[in-house]
């Protein structure tokens, strides 16, 4: 990456896209040698974002400032053509191109840079070297590996030297044990990457290992963003609830209780008043064939709804005066003689749950 023009953040920008049906309203900064995931749910508007940052949909308003300049600013009619944007792009299907090697595809960005031949091909077997495929430079895209395209698809969007790296679902293609490895690679390329990177997701542990920060973009908009202890600490719509395996409930809080739908109350060790939300796991619930006795201060009676696999455990969806998801082993499952439609009893310790306003 060149010298840099102006401190600060690296991207500016605020993403305007106006379709029929659909509006992306974004605002994104990201920091030298920072990584931001953009998640949500389909249609929330990864993709549309995506696009605008590459230059292959215009913005309808805003502008978008990568160090220290306007790439697309509608309102001075500047815009600036994907090519000559210090951009590198990895696409989900990596579309590499199938008639040039590994090699010629690093040496492809370089070459269209203005490099020569001899010069595109250094570059390109510096980056095969650095992402462990120098001994496959010859081979053509239908003789790699899934996680061998992807490295070479990320070489040669780093070949180029961007500013920006923007990654679109690059783990997505792979097989679960390829993506294990792969992840653990890509972190690592992506902690030396002096320039700024954005990697759209829906995947919360590819967010999490791979991301400095997150953020959640619902409906064409920011819904949340920080930390990722920040985030699955405190989420703020059920999106990013289920994203983080929480329940999660919104009511009206006084003292140690907030009152949900209803006049159904729960009681946490948590102090709020006022608009507030109240997040527990799944592990936290338990689950009884009768009214249970004892210390829990949220109770309730359920009828089970859903049962499925969740990892070495069980994933029960419960309806009642809230609907709530627990985890329990199979075998407290055949304790329990679990089917759907079967009454239990819901038992949550307040000391399991955390409270918190709803306003940030």
């Amino acid at each position: 990456m060149a010298d840099r023009a102006v401190t600060g953040p690296l991207l500016e920008a605020h993403l305007v896209v106006r379709r029929e049906t659909f509006v992306l309203d974004l605002d994104l900064r990201i920091h030298p040698g920072e990584t931001v995931a953009l998640l949500g749910p389909n249609g929330a508007g990864k993709t549309t974002a995506l696009r605008a940052l590459a230059g292959l949909t215009p913005l309808s308003a805003g502008h978008l400032r990568l160090d220290g300049r306007d790439l697309d600013r509608p309102g001075a009619r500047t815009w600036t053509p994907p090519e000559n944007r210090p951009i590198g792009v990895v696409f989900q299907d990596y579309l590499l191109f199938p008639h040039l090697s590994a090699r010629d595809n690093v040496a492809f960005g370089p070459r269209r840079h203005g490099a020569d031949r001899r010069t595109a091909h250094t570059v390109a077997d510096r980056w095969l070297d650095r992402v462990g495929l120098t001994d496959h430079g010859r081979r053509k895209p239908r003789h790699l590996s899934g996680g061998q395209a992807q490295r070479v698809a990320l070489a040669r969007a780093l070949a180029v030297d961007p500013v920006l790296l923007l990654l679109d679902e690059p783990l997505a293609a792979l097989d679960a044990r390829t993506r294990l490895d792969t992840r653990a690679e890509l972190s690592r390329h992506l902690a030396a990457h002096p320039g700024a990177t954005l990697l759209v997701t829906h995947d919360p542990l590819d967010a999490l290992v791979l991301a400095d920060r997150l953020v959640i973009l619902e409906n064409g908009r920011v819904v949340q963003e920080g930390d990722a202890a920040t985030i699955t600490a405190r989420p703020r719509t059920d999106y990013v609830a289920r994203l983080v395996g929480l329940n999660l409930y919104r009511g009206h809080g006084t003292g140690h209780t907030v009152e949900l739908t209803d006049g159904f109350t729960l009681t946490t060790t948590d102090t709020v008043h006022g608009d507030a939300f109240v997040a527990f796991p799944p592990s936290a619930v338990a689950l009884h064939p009768r009214q249970p006795d004892g210390s829990p201060r949220n109770t309730w009676p359920a009828v089970l709804a859903d049962i499925q696999r969740h990892g070495d455990n069980l994933r029960i969806r419960l309806d009642g005066p809230i609907t709530v998801a627990a985890d329990i082993t199979p075998a407290a499952a055949a304790h329990l003689h679990l089917e759907p439609g079967r009454d239990l009893w819901v038992a949550v310790k307040a000391t399991e749950t955390r409270a918190y306003p709803a306003t940030p």
